[in-house]
C-alpha cells in the first residue's frame, strides 16, 4: 500500500458525525500502519468545480488543440485521477443530504470518472479493482427495514454501484443513523437509539481499520 486516500464530503468541518467516526478509523489505522501516509482531500474546505463544457469537451480534444480552459479542466481531472490511482485503500465520509450524496462528493465522482483512465469496458481492466474502502455514510433519520423511511436511502445503493461495481473497490459501509435526534426535540424519544447507533459505528470503524 502506498497511502490511504481520505475524502471528506461533509459540509460541516466541526460537529460532524461522519468526520468523527472517520477519525476513529484513522486513529486505529495509523497505530497499525505508522509508516504509511494519509492523503486527505476535504471537499468542504477545498471544493471541486462541477463539470463544465470545457471539462467534457477537453477529454475528446487533442492536447495540442485544447483551449486554455479545456487544458486546465483536463489537468484537474488528471490530478484527481492520479491521486485516486496512487492510493492503496480509501476512506470516504459521505453523509446523506436530502436522501442522496452531497453535491461536493458528486462533483468529485464526475471529475474522476473518465473513460479509459478510470472506467473501462471490462471489470478486469479497472486499476483499482479489489482495493479496500470504507464509507462512513451518516444520516439524520432512520432508514432501516421497518422504518418509515425504508427505501429512501439513495446513498448506499448508489455508492455500491459507483465505488463497487464501476471502480471495483471492496467497499464496507458504516452507517450511524438518527444523528439529528440529539438536536431535534421532535426526535427526543429516539436519542437512546441514536447513541447506540453512533457507538456501534465507532466500533465498526475501529474493526475495519484493524482489517486493512
Amino acid at each position: 500500500m502506498t497511502y490511504l486516500l481520505h475524502i471528506d464530503s461533509s459540509a460541516v468541518p466541526q460537529r460532524s458525525v461522519s468526520r468523527d467516526v472517520a477519525a476513529t478509523f484513522l486513529s486505529t489505522w495509523q497505530k497499525n500502519n505508522p509508516e504509511l501516509a494519509v492523503v486527505h482531500r476535504d471537499l468542504a474546505t477545498d471544493p471541486l468545480p462541477h463539470l463544465t463544457p470545457d471539462a467534457v469537451t477537453g477529454r475528446f480534444t487533442a492536447a495540442e488543440d485544447r483551449t486554455e480552459a479545456q487544458a486546465a479542466a483536463v489537468a484537474l481531472q488528471d490530478t484527481l485521477i492520479e491521486e485516486f490511482h496512487g492510493a492503496g485503500a480509501y476512506l470516504f465520509t459521505v453523509p446523506m443530504y436530502n436522501n442522496s450524496v452531497p453535491s461536493a462528493f458528486k462533483a468529485w465522482i464526475d471529475q474522476v470518472f473518465v473513460v479509459g483512465r478510470v472506467l473501462f469496458g471490462s471489470p478486469d481492466q479497472v486499476p483499482t479493482r479489489g482495493r479496500r474502502a470504507v464509507v462512513v455514510a451518516s444520516r439524520g433519520g432512520g432508514y432501516g427495514p421497518g422504518s418509515p423511511r425504508e427505501g429512501m436511502d439513495h446513498v448506499t445503493p448508489y455508492l455500491k454501484t459507483v465505488l463497487g461495481n464501476s471502480l471495483g473497490l471492496n467497499v464496507d459501509f458504516v452507517t450511524p443513523e438518527l444523528t439529528m435526534a440529539p438536536r431535534n426535540p421532535a426526535m427526543a424519544a429516539l436519542v437512546p437509539l441514536a447513541e447506540a447507533s453512533l457507538a456501534r459505528a465507532h466500533e465498526e470503524a475501529e474493526q475495519y481499520a484493524r482489517q486493512f
